[in-house]
């Protein structure tokens, strides 16, 4: 059987994209081993059809991260056999690509974003600099790539004339709520995913101030955790925004299909966000519930085909407000949402991106 080793830095419970790619992958008949990190807090790894390791590490952030995961990602690729290795996103690629040059094996790139404009790195001059360096030097000499949608895939092209496959990160079919969602009080928004920087958070919890009968529910964790609770309370607004924490993702979904709305809003705060297409989105569709996105190229297209979504044109208060209300206070137009929700749930599923992925591998490694 053919190896395949991938390669992240993330706590592996929790990326639901590759526990997704590497059971496809393992279902197929590929030996997978899925590499990642372990945080002081990090669950005990849940059982999957695949091998998995973490590494434990001094260094958790900044600099001293990076360097510190691919010195050690560098010696454990170089004494581990493989047939190919697929990096995900540019802070994994560096040992991945020098490591299957050495032994003339496969690298593959998995971009799951576009990753010199995410919002950590554009506004850091220096920074950017070095990882536009990285993907510069590297990228064109990689034969074998995909990412998540086609915005992304047509500027790779462009900027390091590399071919992308598309495969979009869209969660596996699970069974709809049996009941059209009804707008019981208090009417309730989620958030599922990081804290981090550039998520409208800030923005969504001020809102909050100004919307009567209505609770916000924020699962995940991330950089911003702290100020976040802290802003809570400087607003008085505990009885009204609740922090779940991280959780599994099947309980993850249990708490989106109790909920009336979800939030994916990004401020344009560089292209990555820009050109995204979140799986979240498509994890309220599975849940039976409409979104509130912004009215980006990839969110415009699914729009346009399912409307399915609510697109705000600018990250504001205001806005927000107004998009909860409209939900709230049109009872016809939200349950023809939930119905637009649940028609493309049926469609936007793994089931069917998983296909191009295998002919994606088979090509490469038969």
């Amino acid at each position: 059987m053919k190896r395949i080793i991938c390669t992240v830095t993330n706590d592996l419970n929790f990326d639901q994209r590759m526990i997704r790619i590497c059971t496809s992958l393992t279902n197929a008949g590929y030996t997978v081993l899925l590499v990642g990190r372990k945080l002081s807090n990090s669950p005990i790894l849940k059982k999957q059809p695949f091998r998995q390791k973490q590494f434990g590490l001094f260094f958790n952030k900044g600099k001293l991260f990076y360097l510190e995961y691919n010195f050690r990602l560098f010696f454990y690729l170089l004494f581990t056999r493989f047939d190919a290795v697929c990096a995900v996103d540019l802070d994994t690629i560096v040992p991945g690509f020098i490591i299957s040059k050495i032994k003339q094996k496969i690298c593959i790139y998995d971009a799951h974003e576009y990753f010199t404009e995410v919002p950590e790195v554009v506004n850091r001059p220096l920074v950017k600099k070095i990882w536009e360096n990285i993907a510069q030097l590297i990228i064109p000499r990689i034969k074998y790539a995909y990412t998540v949608c086609e915005s992304i895939a047509e500027v790779f092209y462009e900027k390091y004339n590399t071919q992308f496959i598309v495969i979009r990160n869209v969660p596996n079919k699970k069974p709809l709520p049996v009941n059209i969602k009804k707008k019981v009080s208090p009417f309730i928004i989620i958030y599922q995913g990081v804290l981090n920087e550039g998520r409208g958070l800030e923005e969504v919890i001020e809102a909050m101030q100004y919307l009567e009968n209505t609770e916000l529910w924020l699962a995940g964790e991330g950089d911003l955790s702290n100020k976040l609770r802290a802003l809570v309370t400087e607003k008085k607004l505990e009885k009204k925004v609740v922090f779940y924490g991280r959780i599994s993702p099947d309980e993850l979904y249990k708490l989106t299909a109790k909920a009336h709305v979800g939030l994916n809003l990004l401020q344009n705060k560089g292209l990555n966000y820009y050109y995204s297409l979140a799986n979240k989105t498509f994890d309220y569709m599975q849940a039976g519930i409409p979104s509130l996105c912004m009215a980006f190229p990839e969110y415009e297209k699914i729009n346009k085909e399912y409307n399915a979504l609510y697109l705000l044109d600018n990250l504001n208060v205001g806005e927000i407000i107004n998009a909860i209300n409209f939900y709230k206070n049109n009872e016809s137009a939200y349950q023809e949402k939930c119905k637009n929700s649940r028609f493309a749930a049926e469609d936007l599923i793994w089931e069917n991106e998983e296909k191009k992925l295998l002919n994606f591998y088979v090509k490469i490694l038969g």
